[in-house]
């Protein structure tokens, strides 16, 4: 029999296991070492926005205007302008702590009930947030010395400093939960000890790795602050289902009587070569946010890349060595109800998919249009989708400190949290007609030397002022005068951000189906299945869009998870699922398609081939789907909206693509194609195939000998 390249791989391994193993241990040792050395760079205001706002930030970035971050306190009383002696004090307190500099007097809100004190921090932005401390503290001890009044503070180096020390916590608590929850599900699916802790310890190394590689790059591609948590999420799940299908089909050959040897040649040769094709499909998907013009997607991208690369390369590299050393070892820690079950593939999830595929198998029409039209229920409110740039105030959840004070601020000072700063550029900034178009406006800094003028304006309104803003107020004021002006802010960068994801998101898309489309011909020489591929896809991302919309934007049974509705699916959300599930709904779909095209080729008709690979297949499915969602969903309850947001997404469309999808619609669908889905058109026959050769054994039922 001619091996494929896993075959090839494994069967290397296997015979070096010392060396795969050594080799394995050195590489993320040294990764994780010069990466943690190194560290990693986040990318810029000016390198994370887009269009003019992006413009207008990098402006100030080449003049070496960096401005300072900026902080709002106000303090509110019950009567008007008993706040003054709070207002007085806490000046004081902010000016003595040395961090802080141009603190400006109070400003009345139109009641007299509230005062709002502004100031900026020493030193870079950048770094602000880490400098904050001493002020909050000043704040605090303020607040507590007067009782009678509220104070709130919002800015962009406490917000920061509230994001960055949620950001760490929560990463704790997604890395300390999802591996005992995938740990635990190992242990029901293989029953014993060392073969649960196999998958955890290969996946937690390489996501390791991987952390050290990116920590690398990002000192050529800069990267956002959530990439890290964006690389353990994809790369943990990821990389215990390669190694769970892997060692699921080593299994199911050893139960069926075949030595150590060739059971480990057999899953090299089938679920080795799912693997590589799965993580190829997957890698080449992510690929396709390089076409998003986004640098926060090319950071999303290359992380992905560089975890799934990491994980394939150890589920078809050290693992086979380690099954190969480890041998009947596999079983220690053996629980024994669990083991014996899993062992003689009797698993609760088998009985369920028994049950349920010969109704499906039964009535494929009626069971494909169910399926069909529950998807496209769920993903009916996607329809009304809106997207934005999710301020920090709703990422974090309206009882949350920092949205109160903003909430609390916007309303006594509208527009003041995030107003617009407009950057006009002209050969000389001083020119008469420069400076007549500068005076009228009321809060404008002149940089002579740089020829750059910054004028805030606030925006009650938000988008609808900026759009006046931008399309009236500025033309009618520097028209004729030579100086040319760019919005930029919190407003301003939002709307910028999804206008270049609108154009975006089309080649991506493109991109995406077109390989999914060309890696699935050449894996199983259908051009049938390729298509089914797509659509099954699409069907999935759409269901999830659905869900997503329904409880972030709309808030329906968000309470149920901890979150609640904020109006808008963040802005970058839509496009990373889809381009995440294209992805990853290839583990199951190359893993189950395989098997059924194994059982094909081993002689059986369409129906039996189908029945048979969903049967061989649906234990390692549901075991993988069961690991993904549940490390998905661990993200879903972690604090910030995007994160919530994403597990939820990502939880839901994997759970519909392992059950809905590969149990019901996939069956349903090829059995109603029949033989059309095995045939090659003559002008496709000289394709090149990843397929391989297949085992030379014909099919037969798994019987233990």
């Amino acid at each position: 029999m001619r091996r494929n390249l896993a075959a090839r791989i494994g069967v290397w391994s296997t015979h070096h296991r010392k060396t795969a193993v050594l080799g394995w241990l050195l590489f993320v040792v040294l990764a994780t070492g010069i990466g943690g050395a190194t560290g990693m760079v986040e990318m810029t205001n000016a390198e994370n926005g887009a269009g003019e706002s992006a413009r207008a930030e990098q402006i100030l970035l080449d003049a070496g205007l960096d401005k300072p971050a900026g902080e709002l306190v106000m303090v509110s009383a019950p009567a008007a302008d008993d706040w003054k002696p709070a207002a007085e004090a806490l000046a004081t307190a902010v000016r003595e702590t040395g961090e802080a500099q141009n603190i400006a007097p109070p400003v009345p809100s139109k009641d007299g009930k509230d005062g709002l004190i502004a100031f900026e921090m020493k030193g870079e932005a950048a770094t602000s947030s880490d400098r904050i401390q001493p002020v909050l503290d000043a704040v605090a001890a303020v607040g507590n010395d007067h009782p009678d009044v509220e104070i709130h503070q919002f800015g962009e180096a406490s917000a920061g400093k509230w994001l960055g020390d949620l950001l760490a916590e929560d990463f704790k608590k997604a890395e300390f939960t999802a591996v005992p929850l995938a740990l635990g599900i190992l242990v029901v699916a293989f029953g014993a000890i060392v073969a649960a802790l196999l998958p955890v310890g290969l996946a937690l190394t390489a996501c390791m790795a991987a952390f050290g590689l990116l920590s690398i790059a990002s000192h050529q591609l800069h990267l956002f602050q959530t990439t890290y948590s964006v690389m353990f999420l994809m790369g943990f799940a990821v990389g215990v289902d390669y190694c769970l299908f892997y060692l699921r089909r080593e299994r199911d050959e050893r139960a069926a009587g075949r030595d150590a040897e060739t059971a480990l040649r057999i899953a090299a040769a089938t679920s080795g070569r799912a693997v590589l094709v799965s993580g190829l499909t997957v890698m080449v998907a992510m690929g396709g946010m390089f076409l998003s013009g986004l640098l926060l997607f090319k950071g999303f991208a290359l992380a992905t890349i560089i975890v799934v690369f990491i994980a394939m390369l150890g589920s078809v590299t050290v693992l086979p060595a380690l099954l190969s050393w480890l041998g009947d070892r596999i079983d220690a820690g053996r629980i024994p109800l669990l083991n014996r079950r899993a062992k003689h593939g009797h698993t609760g999830s088998g009985r369920i998919t028994g049950r349920l595929l010969g109704p499906v198998l039964a009535r494929p029409r009626t069971f494909a249009v169910a399926a069909f039209v529950l998807l496209l229920a769920l993903a009916a409110p996607a329809l009304g989708m809106k997207t934005e740039s999710l301020g920090l105030e709703k990422q974090f959840g309206s009882d949350a400190q920092l949205s109160i004070a903003h909430t609390r601020i916007t309303d006594s000072f509208p527009g003041g949290p995030a107003p617009a700063l407009v950057v006009v550029t002209a050969p000389d900034i001083t020119a008469p007609e420069v400076t007549k178009a500068l005076g009228g406006f009321e809060d404008v800094t002149v940089h002579r030397d740089k020829n750059v003028a910054e004028i805030e304006i606030p925006l009650p309104d938000g988008k609808t002022d900026l759009t006046e803003l931008r399309g009236k107020t500025l033309p009618a004021a520097f028209d004729g005068t030579g100086a040319q002006t760019h919005v930029t802010g919190e407003t301003a960068g939002s709307v910028d951000f999804n206008d270049q994801l609108r154009r975006g998101i089309v080649p991506v898309f493109a991109f995406i189906t077109a390989v999914t489309f060309l890696l699935m011909l050449f894996c199983f020489r259908s051009y049938v299945i390729a298509v089914t591929s797509i659509v099954l896809n699409l069907l999935s991302v759409a269901a999830s869009y659905g869900v997503m919309t329904a409880v972030f934007q709309h808030g329906w049974g968000a309470s149920l998870i901890g979150s609640e509705g904020v109006g808008a699916i963040e802005a970058w959300m839509p496009l990373f699922v889809l381009v995440v599930l294209f992805g990853l709904s290839m583990d199951y779909h190359v893993f189950v398609v395989s098997r059924i095209r194994e059982a094909r080729g081993g002689g059986l008709d369409n129906r039996s081939a189908i029945e048979t690979g969903i049967r061989r297949t649906a234990g390692a499915v549901t075991g993988a789907a069961a690991i993904m969602v549940a490390v998905f969903a661990v993200f879903g309850t972690l604090s910030m909206q995007d994160m919530q947001q994403m597990g939820v997404g990502l939880a839901v469309a994997v759970l519909l693509d392992a059950t809905v999808v590969r149990m019901v619609l996939l069956p349903s669908v090829m059995l109603l194609l029949g033989e059309r889905n095995w045939r090659t058109p003559r002008g496709l026959s000289r394709l090149p195939s990843l397929e391989g050769e297949e085992p030379a054994e014909p099919v037969r039922d798994t019987v233990r000998v």
